[in-house]
């Protein structure tokens, strides 16, 4: 995160938290992209078994794409590429997740591209502090459920030349998005109502770390007043004796307070306290764009391109914009009828027709356009969210998981 995260000079004031805040939106004036890819992972043989982290960890190939692996709480595997430009960076991860995918099935294992976990309950592996103050903060159910079932498509692009217009789009464009590529409907065996559950359950976390950032027309501004209004989660302690503030307390409540946790707020404490929140769209000196679902090994290079065309290219974005401005702020819209309302479908076609058109722009090859264009093919043109192939499974019997791609007992 943007910031001076090793400095202990004091935080007087909301000056200083604005000050911190706008460097969060100075970023390299470039197009580059990076890609973040959750992924949840399921036993062969039983799906309804959790897979220890170990386990996946002693599967994994060395990654000749360079991507980073990393864990979350519950187990899911987090492949993070090399950031460049757009074709670059999809072609390399493509290639570790391909790597990937071939040493897990040689070890019973499968990786699965969906938003929610549709089988199992929550079972947190990792217990490192922050995880034990963040399942403590954000309560039961939906923070046992985010910290462990959900999995999601992260897009992180440059800010460009102009920060606040990037900006401004990934907002307003989040919810169609969300909608276009809605992909986890069932929770624990049952029909969730939503097209987008993971969205459902960001959605029902606390609103003062996980709902969007209203921006106006300074979008620093209002990330320094959305940093300043949000819950304390944890403050590392670097000496004996020093305490944490209470977790109902809100960063601006400690400025007013210095003593509420034994010391007064640092520049690392604040630094750290930007990394504990989880708006769908989050500045960290790039653009990073938290509000799509996870998806299938097939698809997830489409929501990438999609995604970066309409944030990258000024022509798609002013079309894709006009479309979606009906949309703008509808998350819980957006995320219970995915592309089943036919105005979303409408608006969704425009988008993606702009992103194809976008793409030979941004140096996209003809395979990256023929898998956006397939994605549109099957889905958005009939007006059918990826998550309608999951329920279908299961109302055929074959259960969730052949969505995977795997022949995968149900």
């Amino acid at each position: 995160m943007t910031g001076t995260e090793n400095s202990d000079a004091r935080v007087r004031g909301p000056a200083e938290v604005e000050e911190f805040a706008r460097r969060c939106f100075q970023g390299t004036p470039g197009d580059r992209v990076g890609v973040e890819l959750e992924f949840l992972v399921f036993d062969r043989e039983d799906p309804s078994r959790h897979v220890r982290v170990e386990r996946t960890a002693e599967a994994l190939p060395t990654l000749a794409g360079g991507s980073a692996v990393s864990f979350e709480p519950g187990g899911q595997l987090e492949l993070s590429g090399p950031p460049g430009a757009l074709p670059d960076a999809v072609r390399a991860l493509a290639a570790d997740v391909a790597s990937v995918r071939a040493a897990l099935r040689e070890e019973g294992l499968v990786l699965a591209g969906m938003g929610l976990d549709p089988v199992r309950t929550p079972l947190r592996q990792l217990r490192q502090p922050r995880y034990e103050a963040m399942a403590e903060l954000l309560g039961v159910p939906y923070g046992p459920i985010m910290m462990c079932l959900t999995a999601s498509v992260q897009v992180n692009v440059d800010f460009g030349a102009r920060p606040a217009e990037r900006w401004d789009r990934a907002v307003r464009l989040g919810p169609l998005l969300s909608a276009c590529f809605a992909n986890s409907p069932i929770l624990d065996g049952r029909p969730c109502g939503w097209m987008s559950g993971r969205q459902a359950v960001w959605l029902h976390l606390d609103p003062t770390r996980t709902h969007p950032v209203v921006s106006g027309d300074d979008p620093a501004a209002a990330w320094a007043r959305y940093l300043m209004d949000a819950r304390l989660m944890l403050v590392p302690e670097k000496r004996p004796r020093r305490t944490t503030p209470p977790n109902r307390a809100t960063f601006g409540r400690w400025l007013k307070a210095p003593r509420l946790g034994g010391h007064p707020p640092t520049a690392a404490d604040l630094a750290y306290h930007a990394t504990t929140v989880f708006p769908p769209v989050r500045p960290r000196g790039w653009l990073e764009i938290r509000y799509l679902d996870a998806a299938h090994p097939r698809w997830w290079p489409a929501c990438v391109a999609v995604t970066s065309a309409l944030l990258l290219d000024d022509r798609a974005a002013d079309a894709a914009l006009a479309a979606a401005e009906p949309f703008a702020g509808r998350w819980w819209q957006c995320a219970q009828a995915g592309l089943g309302d036919p105005r979303i479908r409408r608006a969704a076609e425009a988008c993606f027709l702009a992103a194809a058109e976008a793409l030979p722009r941004l140096g996209a090859g003809p395979g990256l356009i023929a898998g956006v264009e397939s994605f549109a093919e099957r889905h958005v043109v009939p007006g059918r969210s990826p998550a309608l192939d999951l329920l279908r499974a299961r109302d055929r019997g074959t259960g969730p998981l052949p969505w995977t791609g795997e022949e995968v007992p149900a």
